[in-house]
């Protein structure tokens, strides 16, 4: 009977439905006694980054090592930065988080007397970023790594760079200065108009966003305390887009793809219906259900 189709047509949303939150389903967050029952006995805050650079250090070596020894005593051949300036020894530690130009890496060894720190670089890290292409002398973006408590003044930057934007344009507009940056087509979707980006680290604002590329504005003090004013046009720079747009993404796909499933069913459930009512029609009969 027709009530039969009712109860499969609510038996399926249900099944669609119930393997997502409370939250993601209504659009709401979750009631308290739900909420509570998640969450972990012991709180452990952690921080990463916040994009406000700290200081330009200098490149100081950039070299292949051959002789890297490896988790199983074994010896292999890895890439290794050292980079140098005073502050990002200030509480260091070998295996602590510094991000060099937004990428977030271990310190392998530190040199007090140098004030100089090291780092390896991992092929995806090659790969992903412009860390392959510094040279001795030339000058990163650095940042320690911040303590749980800390104030977090620019945004949550998480040193996992998503790609290479190359800088197409610049201008100057009173004493502020304008980039026009071309990012990879896959970022610009997280993207948005007076969102964050970092780039090479550093916490910016998108000021506008087309097609195809976005545009920063450096206000004076930042100009003074990050590499990117320096670069020239056709130069790249490190990109990580935030966090929360990615998060975002995800969990609209995932809804997307369950109503498209559910959208699916309903089709056939309808058309299946109208077969049932042109059957009766054709017999000179009520459609009453479904025998």
């Amino acid at each position: 009977p027709i009530s039969m189709m009712i109860a499969i047509f609510w038996a399926a949303v249900i099944a669609l439905v119930a393997p997502l939150p409370v939250s993601g389903f209504l659009g709401v967050a979750a009631p308290r006694r739900l909420r509570r029952s998640h969450r972990p006995k012991t709180r452990h805050v952690r921080m990463v980054f916040s994009g406000i650079v700290e200081a330009m250090g200098e490149v100081v070596s950039l070299t292949p090592n051959a002789q890297m020894t490896l988790w199983d005593g074994s010896v292999g051949e890895g890439t290794e930065l050292v980079v140098r300036h005073p502050i990002a020894l200030d509480g260091a530690y070998v295996g602590c988080s510094i991000a060099v130009d937004g990428v977030c890496l271990t310190a392998t060894r530190l040199d007090a007397e140098d004030a100089s720190f090291a780092v390896g670089l991992s092929p995806e890290t090659l790969r992903r970023t412009t860390l392959g292409l510094r040279r001795p002398g030339d000058r990163v973006n650095l940042e320690r790594a911040l303590a749980a408590d800390a104030r977090n003044s620019g945004h949550y930057v998480q040193g996992h760079v998503d790609g290479v934007a190359t800088i197409e344009a610049a201008w100057s507009e009173g004493d502020s200065r304008w980039l026009r940056l071309r990012p990879p087509g896959a970022l610009r979707p997280y993207l948005v108009e007076k969102g964050f980006v970092a780039v090479d680290g550093a916490s910016l604002t998108v000021c506008d966003v087309d097609e195809a590329t976005f545009t920063l504005m450096l206000v004076e003090h930042t100009q003074k305390l990050i590499v990117l004013p320096s670069k020239a046009i056709g130069d790249t720079v490190n990109l990580e887009v935030d966090v929360m747009a990615k998060y975002a993404a995800a969990a609209t796909d995932a809804m997307t793809t369950q109503l498209a499933a559910l959208a699916t069913r309903l089709d056939a459930l309808e058309t299946r219906l109208a077969a049932v009512e042109a059957d009766d029609s054709a017999a000179g009969t009520d459609c009453t259900g479904l025998d």
